[in-house]
């Protein structure tokens, strides 16, 4: 049996929708049906090209074959429409971009993982209470409940089988700007995305405007502005709307595991999980307001960390100051690593007798790159590096016995 259409059922079903939203805390609401749009079908070639570099989850195909995430209908074909929330995670602490002189020798954590609460769990929450007050709506004759029959709801956060971006620009959420981020006129980009899949049809066959009951596209107001292009230190954004995420420094400070490529490194500045750059750069952030959810404000230390700390942390200290934190994701030896790698960039000659015991670290990785890191000092501070050079040469010597 077909799905019944929304406006069959609550001629004002979106409003409550949305109502829904704010009443569960989400900042903005739309809905998006189900199509093959055409920011979709870039994405097999995306994967083709290998610009998704090693995070494999991506190539998850459907039985025939083809990839998950390139076409909803193929993965659920039981959805007509999605549902699609956003919430503001922006604080009042400055941008990466805007540090002073005191904290250039310190990290930088990207600004979505200094939250209280891990956002998947921030926004799942509010999403399944929007699921729960839809099961309970009933229509106007007050005996058809929308979590019976043919109906069914579906919530994600990042694990969905599609890409929640474009969907957002479907839902009027925002633009896909050139760094890939769903921007929004009034909140900038600093937004958490959440979808529901529904088998509830927001629209009708011969799709007249008084049926059609989606919401229309944001337009595209990134004009001939290209800051967040330029502003990429490793030029990872390698044409408008395209990404090569084997370049971005989010993923090689989260998803990239082992050694990072010597040409990469020094791109990498002092960002230890993440990077905002393009999203600090983008004027339509000039303004963004801060958050109201208390979860998403900082965690104390998070904010400009200190290197050596993040640098000699072990296992039991990574456990209980990440946790429920998504920078668990990049595992205690990832964050190390690019602590060790953001010394290296400082030049900062106090970072020497850290790095020289690092250097014997039992974390193979870890040793490499505090290898790398005490050479770079030495290149930046040129002429009173010897000494460094000769413990370089000696535990180079030491690591090929």
């Amino acid at each position: 049996m077909h799905p019944r259409s929304a406006g069959d059922l609550f001629p004002n079903l979106p409003t409550r929708i949305k109502q829904c939203a704010r009443d569960a805390g989400f900042d903005l609401c739309g809905i998006a049906p189900v199509r093959d749009f055409a920011e979709l079908q870039v994405f097999p070639a995306w994967i083709a090209d290998g610009k998704h570099g090693e995070m494999k989850y991506m190539e998850a195909r459907v039985e025939a074959g083809e990839l998950r995430r390139a076409s909803l209908a193929r993965v659920a074909p039981w959805a007509r429409s999605v549902i699609v929330c956003a919430i503001n995670y922006n604080t009042a602490h400055p941008y990466s971009t805007q540090v002073q002189p005191e904290e250039a020798g310190r990290g930088w954590i990207s600004r979505y993982a200094w939250a209280r609460e891990d956002y998947h769990d921030a926004v799942l929450r509010r999403l399944r209470q929007i699921e729960d007050e839809l099961r309970e709506l009933t229509d106007t004759t007050g005996n058809w409940p929308l979590g019976t029959g043919n109906l069914h709801f579906r919530s994600y956060v990042d694990t969905g089988p599609l890409i929640e971006r474009v969907y957002a620009k479907y839902a009027g959420i925002g633009w896909i700007g050139k760094n890939t981020c769903i921007i929004n006129q009034q909140l900038g980009s600093w937004l958490f995305l959440g979808v529901i899949l529904t088998s509830l049809d927001f629209t009708k066959d011969d799709l007249t405007e008084d049926d059609l009951i989606a919401d229309l596209p944001a337009p595209d107001r990134c004009g001939t502005c290209t800051r967040c292009i330029t502003a990429c230190p490793t030029q990872a954004i390698v044409a408008p709307g395209e990404l090569d995420a084997r370049l971005c420094i989010s993923y090689l400070t989260i998803e990239k595991r082992g050694e990072i490529p010597d040409n990469l490194r020094s791109g990498m500045g002092r960002h230890v999980f993440g990077c905002d750059i393009c999203q600090d750069v983008c004027p339509w952030n000039r303004k963004a307001p801060a958050t109201s959810a208390a979860e998403f404000e900082a965690r104390e230390g998070l904010v400009n960390p200190a290197l050596d700390w993040l640098a000699e942390m072990q296992q039991e200290e990574f456990r209980a100051v990440f946790r429920g934190s998504p920078i668990r994701r990049t595992k205690l030896s990832g964050l190390r690593r690019n602590a060790v790698i953001a010394m290296g960039n400082s030049g900062d000659k106090k970072f020497v007798p850290t790095l020289k015991k690092l250097c014997e670290d039992p974390d193979p990785v870890v040793a490499e790159h505090a290898r790398w890191a005490v050479e770079r000092i030495g290149r930046v501070t040129s002429a009173d590096n010897s000494d460094s050079q000769r413990f370089l040469r000696r535990a180079r010597l030491q690591s090929c016995r």
